[in-house]
């Protein structure tokens, strides 16, 4: 099991892709989160507190689906920008005219204590990270003990219709390569969990515009590769 970082992601390219704000989730991520959220179901540990790693990014739909399905627990937001995570909880505040009595789950915009959640959610994530195993570690560090971690994040087939275009072009890959879920499975055993679960979906996308496809792209993600092209191909 090797420690050594991803050797086509830059972390400086990486750095700055984490603090980039943003003010609404992609659409593929609302959709990858929805389908993780359906999941939960079969989850019968109903956590007293759970962490959302990133919901801005990750999926703020998902983000207050989660809140219904746990509505009894306080909830730690995590975000690079504090006001993109107080824009995260504002986005699932209920209105003044609610009912006498009830009241909004709590929930803060910090990294939770070591040992604090029940569950850890970090939807689309952790294929962007110039460290993975020491964000992996962090959030096993967050867990309480029988805690869970539900993520999510790309595998090594997306784009590969892009990347064809870009080798017969003989341009630079169009992104970082992406990590096989077996290795994820490595490194989650590796920083302390136990018996992970691994599950693979794929998904075709279809554009009605190549507009529409660069702007999926640029809401997803960037290219982290070291020896990625350094100009603007316009």
């Amino acid at each position: 099991m090797t420690t050594q970082l991803p050797p086509t992601i830059d972390p400086a390219a990486a750095a700055r892709w984490a603090q980039l704000r943003t003010a609404q989730s992609p659409w593929l991520h609302e959709e990858v989160a929805r389908r993780m959220e359906d999941r939960l179901q079969w989850i019968k540990l109903q956590p007293e507190a759970w962490a959302h790693w990133e919901p801005t990014r990750g999926g703020l739909q998902a983000h207050a689906k989660l809140t219904e399905r746990y509505p009894n627990s306080a909830c730690f937001v995590v975000e690079a920008h504090v006001e993109q995570a107080q824009a995260a909880i504002q986005s699932v505040a209920k209105p003044w005219w609610k009912p006498s009595g009830w009241r909004a789950p709590a929930q803060q915009a910090q990294l939770p204590p070591d040992g604090s959640v029940q569950m850890l959610w970090a939807n689309m994530v952790l294929h962007s990270a110039a460290d993975p195993q020491a964000l992996i570690a962090q959030w096993h560090r967050a867990l309480a003990v029988d805690g869970f971690v539900m993520f999510s994040c790309l595998g090594p087939d997306t784009v590969q219709e892009l990347r064809g275009v870009y080798s017969a072009l003989g341009w630079p890959l169009p992104g970082h390569q992406f990590t096989d879920m077996h290795d994820w499975g490595d490194m989650l055993v590796h920083a302390g969990f136990a018996e992970p679960v691994m599950d693979m979906e794929r998904i075709r996308l279809t554009y009605e515009s190549p507009a529409r496809l660069l702007q999926e792209l640029r809401e997803v993600g960037r290219n982290l590769h070291p020896q990625r092209f350094k100009g603007l191909r316009g």
